[in-house]
């Protein structure tokens, strides 16, 4: 099976489902033997490919772990498990260090302000994202993922390295070509696994991409010359030096509570919130338009959202018996919070990156109108971002104990 870019550009959460289900029986021992493989396209058994899915939560990551669970043990699970925690991680960090996503937005702007007045790195951006530069393996992925939305992880590892160390190209350029066409392009795995390769998420710590890796994990696909490749990594480095800030402390709300719901991108699951005890008067989704981010999507990336929120729409109209109405403006959202006659907004919380920046301001805008914007958090987040303090492996540590606060599985069964 491959990875089938038609169903993802209609995506939903049955479609999830109907995945998830058929990538459990392989998400066991053989995941974990033969998941860095990268066998091209049209052969994508060895992965789940449910990553466009999870990204946007028409399923959750918790039900994800669950349904692997009822079918493999969480030791013949655990390779699996932790890639799904690697996203998790991402997250949770970049939430206790903000700057490093404003950081990388302006150092983005002024790499293509460059590039706009330098031909020379106009021309390398350009043979790179267009896939030109005679590097057989580089060009292929170029092209899989304008095509498709996706590469391989092992392949986005690959090409990140050969972006950085072999073309020398700035690394925010390569991170925004990736965020730009990936279908599950994430503001916090996607920066910071770019700053992993570069060395500067573990500093000095780089990440060579070398002929006969690829040639191994590739099948023999490709069988780049070791004169085609960079043989060194000098890890980039940075003036900026981030501090971790404290999490956001979610919003508990009151048995009672006369709520509109906001659904964002983020978070497209809103019937599994925490909500017992409020009375939704309301079901508002963010359709943000051309936005900051949403400006510079591709094609497919922009129909994988707008598919998304319409399975969304459709399933909280729903649950909730009501019809959804799509707002782009914190002033429609607080005038339909108050027709509804609704007392307070809620929505989970917006993780950094684009949809956080695009609605950041409009928390004052709503208290002062006295309808204010709470966040709400699913367990799986409050359990996991405080442990993505430093490196993966602290949360990696927590995963046993987590799983089974969440009734996932036994504690002290996972190793």
């Amino acid at each position: 099976m491959g990875f089938d870019v038609s169903l993802h550009q209609h995506p939903t959460r049955e479609q999830a489902l109907r995945q998830l289900a058929a990538f459990v029986p392989r998400a066991g021992r053989a995941y974990a033997d033969w998941r860095n493989y990268d066998y091209g396209p049209s052969e994508r058994n060895n992965v789940s490919a449910l990553s466009p899915y999870v990204r946007h939560r028409l399923i959750t990551e918790s039900e994800v772990v669950e349904a692997v669970l009822q079918a493999h043990s969480p030791l013949a699970a655990e390779k699996f498990i932790q890639e799904v925690c690697w996203r998790t991680y991402w997250k949770g960090w970049l939430e206790q260090r903000p700057d490093v996503w404003s950081n990388y937005l302006t150092e983005v702007t002024a790499q293509r302000e460059r590039v706009r007045n330098n031909t020379g790195l106009a021309t390398a951006v350009a043979s790179a994202t267009q896939g030109t530069t005679g590097i057989a393996c580089f060009d292929a992925w170029a092209h899989e993922l304008v095509e498709t939305g996706y590469l391989h992880n092992h392949a986005r590892m690959w090409f990140a390295s050969i972006w950085i160390f072999t073309l020398r190209l700035p690394w925010e350029l390569g991170a925004d070509f990736f965020l730009r066409h990936l279908l599950d392009g994430d503001p916090a795995s996607n920066t910071l696994s770019w700053r992993w390769v570069a060395g500067l998420h573990t500093a000095g710590k780089t990440y060579l991409a070398r002929a006969d890796n690829i040639a191994n994990f590739t099948g023999r696909r490709f069988k780049p010359a070791r004169d085609d490749l960079a043989s060194f990594a000098v890890a980039l480095d940075e003036v900026e030096t981030y501090e971790r800030v404290a999490l956001r402390t979610p919003a508990r709300l009151k048995s009672g509570t006369q709520a509109v719901l906001l659904v964002t991108e983020e978070d497209l699951s809103p019937e599994s919130w925490l909500l017992a005890g409020v009375d939704v008067f309301g079901v508002a989704i963010l359709d943000p338009g051309p936005g900051q981010g949403a400006a510079n999507y591709a094609p497919l990336v922009q129909a994988f959202k707008a598919g998304a929120r319409a399975d969304a729409s459709a399933r909280a109209a729903g649950h909730w018996g009501q019809p959804v109405v799509s707002i782009a403006k914190a002033a429609h959202l607080i005038t339909f919070a108050q027709q509804c006659g609704a007392s307070a907004i809620v929505t989970t919380i917006v993780p950094v990156g684009y949809v956080h920046s695009e609605i950041c301001d409009w928390v004052p805008a709503c208290a002062a109108s006295g309808v204010p914007l709470l966040e709400i958090s699913r367990r799986w987040d409050s359990l996991l971002w405080p442990t993505a303090k430093a490196g993966f492996f602290q949360l990696k540590a927590r995963i046993p104990a987590v799983l089974a606060e969440l009734s996932l599985a036994p504690q002290g069964k996972l190793l």
